[in-house]
Order: structure tokens, then sequence, then C-alpha cells
């Protein structure tokens, strides 16, 4: 999906839902990402509602520092069976994708740090939960 809009400066509620929708279309479609999002999400828009839900909770908390996610991504992220480090690969490679047309260079390259960090830190917390 392309935007037509000027790209967004802040992160903000609006900017994160705009962001968050475009990413997991493109996830959803993706032949290594989408399978996985198929299994672990399903492929109802009730489903996706509430997935969408949940990880704009956890952008607003990682990003803005608003506390409203409560959950526990690490063992949500271990408990999936076949995840990789392509996956988080391509992960980001489509959400940096996603931040580089929706967001000024300075906030695209803020929440691709983000992202980042937090695919090592998982990357690393499931190696050690799967005793790799």
């Amino acid at each position: 999906m392309m935007s037509t809009r000027p790209p967004y400066a802040r992160i903000d509620d609006d900017s994160l839902t705009v962001l968050l929708i475009e990413f997991y279309a493109a996830a959803r479609l993706d032949p290594l990402l989408g399978p996985m999002f198929q299994t672990m999400v399903g492929d109802g828009d009730e489903e996706w509602a509430a997935h969408l839900r949940r990880v704009h909770d956890f952008w607003s908390s990682v990003t803005m520092g608003t506390g409203r996610y409560g959950g526990r991504p690490m063992q949500v992220h271990a408990g999936i069976p076949g995840l990789d480090a392509a996956h988080f690969q391509r992960w980001l490679d489509l959400f940096g994708q996603s931040t580089d047309r929706l967001f000024t260079p300075p906030a695209a390259a803020f929440l691709r740090d983000k992202a980042a960090r937090m695919g090592e830190a998982l990357q690393q917390g499931i190696a050690m939960a799967r005793g790799v």
C-alpha cells in the first residue's frame, strides 16, 4: 500500500495505527510471514482486530511510554513453532519499508531502531528458552 499523505513527523496513536495497519497488511500477504501469522493469529477480521489492538498497545508502550501493554512477548514468540532468524529479518525488512514510507527520516529511524533492538532481544530470549 502506498501512502499519498505527507510523512508523519511524530509518533502518536494515529500514526501508529496507520503504520500497523499498513505493515500487517503486507505481512499477511508475505510468503514467509503470512503463513506464520495465519497460524498464530488466524484469518478472521475479529482475530486480526484483536491482534492489531494488542500490537498497538505494545508499540505505544515502547515508543511513547504509555504502559498500555501488559503482555509477555518473549513467551508468546518462544512458543511459535518454527520461528527463526529468517522470520525476524523479513519482519524487520517489511517494517522498515513501512516506516520509511509513512514517517520522516528521524521518526522512521527511531522506529526501525526500536524494532531491531526488540528483534535481537526476542531472538536471544527464544534461543535461551529453547536451550539453543
